[in-house]
């Protein structure tokens, strides 16, 4: 299906949104970029979608507790007609992947020599300050890899067999957290807990947004974690 003018300069500035911050956009956001009202971009992306070059998610809203809200997030197909492949499917700046798993990994290796608490509230205060979707992603699988320690080795042989005996790396890292994040809610400080669930909340957004590379490297980071 074709798109009229309209529709492509939606569809661009939506991809280099989506190029920029590698995160789903929000119609409200594309709505101030292009000067329109935030129903003309809701259901200019709703045309959109039913043609193939965007799919629809929900996150959670941080402006509102207890809320969602729409985002979207372009397709390979809208990358092929706008000739973006290269930067849409772009697998990430793999040294700076490795740097900010390195940095995680030093947190854990420090785990004897500070509580979980001190380890996690320093991830938290962190997270904020990252630009790059990769790197929160990491960052908030670092937190429940922390908590998985403080349970004993059968709940978290049965965890890592969980996550191992699932097929594809995007799958892996959803069992991961819905796992862990079920399994520990019950030790988490309520301060702490409320903020971690809020992130939890946009995990799954965020790792749709992950290039393929960079939810292997997650993905075997966190099973080497596990370990």
């Amino acid at each position: 299906m074709a798109l009229s003018k309209r529709r492509l300069q939606f569809l661009d500035q939506l991809v280099d949104m989506y190029q920029q911050s590698r995160l789903p956009v929000h119609y409200e956001a594309l709505a101030k970029v292009l000067g329109v009202s935030k129903w003309t971009a809701y259901d200019m992306l709703k045309a959109i979608e039913k043609a193939g070059f965007v799919t629809r998610s929900y996150e959670t809203n941080p402006n509102v507790t207890g809320r969602s809200q729409v985002v979207f997030t372009p397709t390979e197909k809208a990358a092929a007609l706008l000739g973006k492949e290269a930067k849409l499917d772009q697998d990430g700046e793999p040294e700076k992947t490795q740097v900010s798993l390195q940095f995680i990994r030093d947190m854990l290796s420090g785990f004897k020599d500070a509580s979980a608490q001190e380890l996690i509230s320093k991830l938290l205060i962190e997270i904020p300050e990252k630009g790059s979707n990769f790197e929160i992603c990491g960052y908030i699988s670092g937190i429940l890899i922390i908590y998985t320690r403080q349970l004993d080795r059968r709940m978290n042989a049965l965890i890592r067999k969980l996550v191992q005996e699932t097929d594809g790396h995007q799958p892996r890292l959803l069992i991961f957290i819905g796992t862990v994040a079920g399994t520990v809610i019950q030790m988490m400080s309520k301060d702490v807990g409320q903020d971690l669930m809020v992130l939890v909340g946009s995990y799954a957004n965020r790792i749709q947004a992950l290039s393929q590379a960079e939810q292997t490297v997650l993905a075997d980071f966190i099973l080497e974690a596990l370990a």
